[in-house]
């Protein structure tokens, strides 16, 4: 299942006490369900920035293993090694180097003839974009100095790789910036080597005044991709409003969850409407995450105010009659206030729902630090029980001893025989993008090997 975020918030697991979210796409945390068993292999790759926390990129060919990362300069760099040797690891340093902005995540894939493609570093910027040749080897990344449109191109952010059902490479960004940006969606033409509009327009269309930050697309058991979204009129977090959904067979063509066609751009006035969430009203981008129960019925996980103006977390499933909303926690004397520009240190981060014992449904919540697993009635939707579980300090408590103000990041993949490789690195939380008064120490990033199904 592709699991990746948007122009929202970016989590990333921390050890501090909080969650550390940006105003951008997120990297891949370690599931709240899955169990950290004892790792077949532990390997230190290399030194890497801690001045504040941003996703790194890891990924699998058939025969080899790739990690891209900020270096301890802050210089993007790309290193692989054979699956099956882990001392052998080539190294290749690319010519673009982060400030101090948590948004300038890194997004990395293979497409079908094994090149490589990279794009990092940009936040409302031009486009940062490499590519290697076919043999996936690193030191043959070469800058990619347009994709399509020149003018287009200027003010990119929040970059994704996926691929369609025929495992086309697709790439999308957000055009614009937060407030004011549309979604563009290009693919890969791998006999010309050239990139191609996906579709005649975008995706949606702010009209100037707003912009759509997504989670997805996700692709569920019903081979549709399915993608969730909240509408946000300013830079300013508190002005997310109106829960949307939209679901796709091939990323062109677009439906409401009814399966009535949807037409390109998608703007404000002709969205399916899940949740008519007013601006401060307690809902935030990137936490509109995306599950399935067991019949492959998308579920929205997302949180927002009560009557009573405590935060609540919340699920929507659209049944015969319509979305279904269902609020799954009682939470008393506790409101996430959120406001502001740039990237936050988040309260709250939200998972997909997901089947658990016959009859219910799992979705697991981290609020302050804290890893809460709900139970549900997979067919009321209502609670059954909420719990405790291990977070990821006390997963990674005996490879990582973060100072004051530091967290543990995390993001992983897996080979085609199920082994899992996760990277984990501490970093300083996100603040506001605005620079620290002192360079802090660079820190180990590590590469933690697992055994299938034993992650």
């Amino acid at each position: 299942m592709l699991k990746i975020s948007c122009p929202l918030l970016f989590m990333l697991a921390l050890a501090s006490g909080q969650l550390a979210i940006a105003a951008s796409p997120a990297a891949t945390s370690v599931p709240a369900s899955t169990p950290v068993s004892t790792p077949v292999s532990i390997e230190a790759i290399d030194k890497v920035w801690s001045g504040h926390s941003v996703p790194f990129a890891i990924t699998t060919s058939k025969d080899h293993l790739y990690v891209a990362y900020y270096d301890a300069n802050r210089q993007l760099t790309v290193a692989q090694r054979p699956l099956n040797a882990p001392s052998h690891w080539v190294y290749h340093k690319l010519d673009t180097w982060l400030g101090w902005d948590s948004h300038n995540l890194i997004a990395m894939a293979l497409d079908a003839s094994g090149a490589m493609h990279i794009a990092a570093n940009m936040h409302v910027d031009p486009l940062t974009m490499f590519r290697s040749d076919s043999s996936g080897d690193v030191r043959s990344l070469r800058r990619v100095p347009l994709m399509l449109d020149a003018a287009r191109e200027k003010a990119m952010t929040y970059p994704v790789f996926l691929k369609n059902h025929q495992g086309q490479l697709i790439f999308k960004y957000r055009d614009g910036s937060s407030g004011r940006g549309n979604e563009i969606y290009n693919i890969y033409d791998e006999k010309s080597q050239s990139w191609k509009a996906l579709t005649d327009s975008p995706l949606t269309d702010g009209e100037g005044q707003r912009n759509a930050y997504f989670m997805g697309p996700t692709r569920g058991s019903d081979s549709y991709f399915h993608v969730a979204w909240v509408w946000r009129e300013s830079p300013r977090a508190e002005t997310n409003h109106d829960l949307s959904y939209a679901k796709s067979r091939d990323l062109v063509h677009w439906e409401r969850a009814d399966g009535s066609p949807l037409t390109l751009p998608i703007r404000l006035k002709q969205a399916e409407i899940v949740d008519p969430v007013p601006v401060s009203g307690g809902m935030i981008n990137n936490n509109t995450v995306l599950g399935f129960d067991e019949e492959g019925r998308a579920i929205i996980t997302y949180h927002k105010y009560d009557a009573a103006g405590n935060t609540q977390i919340w699920l929507a499933r659209h049944e015969k009659n319509g979305w279904k909303l269902k609020q799954i926690s009682a939470w008393t004397n506790y409101r996430w206030d959120f406001k502001g520009n740039g990237s936050l240190n988040s309260e709250i981060f939200v998972e997909g729902a997901r089947p658990g014992k016959p009859g219910q449904l799992l979705v697991t919540v981290t609020r302050l630090g804290q890893r809460l697993e709900f139970s549900v009635d997979s067919r009321t939707l209502e609670t059954v029980s909420e719990n405790k579980v291990a977070g990821v300090a006390e997963m990674f408590s005996t490879y990582f001893k973060p100072g004051p103000d530091m967290q543990i990041n995390t993001t992983e993949t897996s080979d085609a025989n199920g082994r899992v490789y996760r990277l984990a690195w501490t970093a300083q939380a996100p603040h506001r993008d605005l620079p620290l008064t002192e360079i802090v120490p660079a820190t180990d990033l590590k590469l933690f090997v697992f055994n299938p199904g034993k992650p």
